[in-house]
């Protein structure tokens, strides 16, 4: 079993918190964390997708006042958002911390419901795919080709982990779709997601989604926050100073996991890859999103662009200030382009990191890094970055 970096925290929240709630999508380890994180014999598990599990909780507060002594798990708990103003009550009433673990998969619902009522009382983690500091260095190219899911990841051929990616895509999107309040189907979403393949790593212009879509523009919206809020998609926000300068003011959209994005550009071998046009920002992807696993809330993630072609993948900013940049480069001999540098200029205050497959030379410029991925997620741990 592959040990997960967010195990810890969890302990640590469990023992300071009434209730804990851990996000994430579907398939990606969050029951199994959570039974690490409990002892069977004083724990209750209790999964909404159940019929039965729902019958027990007909009456939530009788059922949980009942068994006030264990620590229950809820799963999937985003199924039953009246649950929420009766755990405020029992939690003002008894606020000893780690009474209750909550587990979800749809973030919206989550998290308005429960910071509605269960302000000051609960705490939030998000459970992320495999992160490269967990599977180590050496799988760097098995985990950029399959993806994080578990179950991809640790398949015994690629073959299997890619069946198993077109499964879960297609199944996940049907099941949510049934909580979504979109008027589509979910060949119109599987249609949608493949599209995005297209622009991953790019700025998101509506108005051409919409066109290639024949969609209108509130249905394009509505479509990426859907996939946004099932933890499928990240839209990146550039970031905005107070320079004189005129700044790209549009995000960026990525498919979260490598994998998924490799199924859905019909890619399914490190061959395939590494001969495809999709590559380059394929590794970018790959590198924003284990920096971004990683990640506090404090430390926000923005990309930086002016209209004059100035350019930087990823800017963390702490306290807003930015702290750090990251450039993407599929080479261990790369090249900074004229927006690259420009960039950088006006950051000329924080460590700037182009991040290559597996070259690690340290500062080869002033103020300039060149590391691998797997060093540049040490560094970002060794910073305090991260949880």
């Amino acid at each position: 079993m592959i040990e997960r970096l967010a195990i810890s925290g969890l302990q640590k929240a469990l023992g300071k918190y009434p209730v804990v709630a851990l996000l994430g999508p579907r398939q990606v380890g969050k029951t199994t964390l959570a039974r690490q994180l409990v002892d069977p014999s004083n724990s209750l598990y209790l999964d909404l997708e159940r019929p039965s599990d729902q019958l027990r909780l007909s009456d939530p507060e009788f059922f949980l006042e009942k068994n006030a002594d264990k620590r229950i798990v809820i799963d999937e708990v985003q199924r039953m958002p009246e649950l929420f103003p009766v755990l405020r009550s029992l939690v003002d009433a008894d606020r000893r911390p780690g009474r209750f673990l909550l587990l979800g998969s749809a973030s919206d619902q989550l998290l308005v419901s429960s910071s509605e009522n269960l302000a000051g009382r609960i705490h939030f983690r998000e459970l992320h795919p495999f992160q490269l500091l967990e599977t180590g260095a050496e799988s760097r190219d098995n985990l950029w080709l399959r993806g994080g899911y578990p179950l991809s990841y640790l398949a015994p051929a690629d073959e299997d982990a890619f069946e198993w990616l077109l499964d879960f895509s297609r199944s996940y999107v049907q099941r949510e779709l049934g909580t979504a309040e979109l008027r589509t189907t979910p060949q119109q979403l599987e249609q949608f997601l493949q599209l995005l393949t297209s622009v991953h790593g790019q700025l998101i212009n509506y108005s051409s989604l919409a066109q290639a879509t024949q969609l209108s523009l509130p249905t394009v919206k509505n479509y990426l926050q859907f996939f946004e809020q099932m933890f499928l998609i990240r839209t990146l926000q550039p970031f905005h100073t107070n320079q004189q300068k005129r700044l790209v003011k549009s995000p960026k959209v990525y498919i979260r996991d490598s994998g998924l994005l490799h199924l859905l550009a019909g890619i399914d071998t490190l061959n395939a890859l590494e001969g495809d046009v999709i590559k380059g920002a394929s590794w970018e992807g790959f590198g924003i999103q284990q920096i971004v696993s990683m990640l506090k809330p404090t430390v926000h993630p923005y990309f930086y662009r002016t209209a004059a072609g100035a350019e930087l993948d990823l800017l963390l900013v702490q306290n807003n200030k930015p702290v750090a940049s990251f450039e993407f480069k599929y080479s261990n001999s790369p090249h900074l382009s004229k927006g690259n540098t420009e960039a950088m200029k006006d950051f000329p205050n924080i460590p700037h990191h182009v991040v290559t497959p597996s070259n690690s030379v340290g500062e080869f410029r002033p103020g300039i890094f060149l590391l691998s991925l797997f060093e540049t997620l040490q560094i970002i741990r060794h910073k305090g970055w991260c949880w």
